[in-house]
């Protein structure tokens, strides 16, 4: 007999999660998510998920609430005898610190992906980490989907022409150059070389590669202050690029992030729904993943390959 699929959600991102039930044709699970006065959370699962294969729906973006509500609908769907408990994370925080590349300094991704585990996850589902060995992290299944696709197929809906892809640093040009394979044989990619003096601020240092007259498509995982991406910006425009778009998988926006993308000179930025916010208009265009992960979802419920989704 078939297990039953419940799908549950945490408070950071229910809109998501919403959809995601949507494209499965099933309700969302009820769960009751309380504070008390002090702050802490409290969690209960109203719904009988005994032999169930659960799907929890939690991002991990600030604050850090976001993260305990997770641990503690994990252990709770663990103590009421779920089958099978996939943590479905369209956003891992803590991703950026996946790498112990100073004295004295927390491996603070791998910690997390221990708690995760720890609480009760048997499965991890999750989209455009920061880095992909994080997936190493885990000592279970982790299956890692790419909104690229999502970006590209908008793109080539737009029809721009000269367009050329431009990585925000050395590290992403991996993803670059797949998108700009992606979005037609002779597009060509440049790379922005910058250093950070300190977190969250940038210096532009040099453009790698001949911007003159084309379309630029700056892609990166997340924006999170908007400082790469709108400096990267100004610095293709004085190189001789005629326009320039932004795309990133997860508009983390803290800050006056949003305010400093529809002020710059960036034509549209399109940012995806991993992370919630209401933030969707001409100069920043919102795409939902929700049909990508909601099929991965449903191949992980009747054991099917995910594979095809990757590429």
């Amino acid at each position: 007999m078939r297990k039953q699929i419940q799908v549950l959600s945490g408070t950071s991102n229910r809109p998501l999660a919403e959809a995601i039930c949507g494209q499965l044709k099933i309700p969302l699970g009820n769960v009751e998510h309380r504070r008390f006065s002090d702050g802490e959370a409290f969690v209960r699962i109203n719904e009988n998920i005994r032999g169930a294969d659960v799907f929890i729906v939690q991002s991990t973006n600030q604050p850090d609430a976001n993260l305990i509500e997770l641990l503690l609908m994990l252990d709770a769907a663990r103590r009421a005898s779920a089958d099978r408990i996939t943590a479905v994370i369209p956003y891992f925080g803590y991703a950026r610190q996946d790498r112990k590349d100073q004295p004295r300094v927390a491996l603070t991704a791998k910690l997390i992906a221990n708690l995760i585990v720890a609480a009760g996850a048997t499965r991890v589902l999750t989209m455009d980490l920061h880095a992909d060995q994080i997936q190493g992290f885990f000592d279970i299944p982790v299956d890692h989907l790419y909104a690229g696709p999502i970006m590209v197929n908008h793109f080539l809906g737009m029809g721009i022409e000269k367009p050329m892809v431009v990585s925000p640093d050395l590290g992403g040009v991996k993803m670059a150059r797949w998108f700009a394979q992606k979005l037609g044989e002779s597009v060509e990619m440049a790379v922005i070389d910058k250093r950070r003096p300190k977190p969250n601020d940038v210096e532009i240092m040099n453009i790698i590669g001949d911007v003159r007259g084309r379309t630029c498509i700056i892609v990166d995982d997340m924006i999170d202050t908007a400082t790469t991406t709108v400096r990267g910006a100004a610095a293709l425009l004085e190189g001789g690029a005629k326009d320039v778009y932004a795309s990133c998988t997860h508009a983390v926006f803290s800050g006056n992030a949003e305010d400093c993308l529809k002020a710059s000179d960036i034509r549209c930025s399109l940012v995806t729904d991993t992370i919630h916010h209401t933030v969707d208009g001409e100069r920043i265009r919102n795409l939902t993943v929700a049909p990508l992960i909601a099929d991965a979802i449903n191949r992980i419920h009747e054991s099917e390959s995910i594979s095809i989704l990757f590429r």
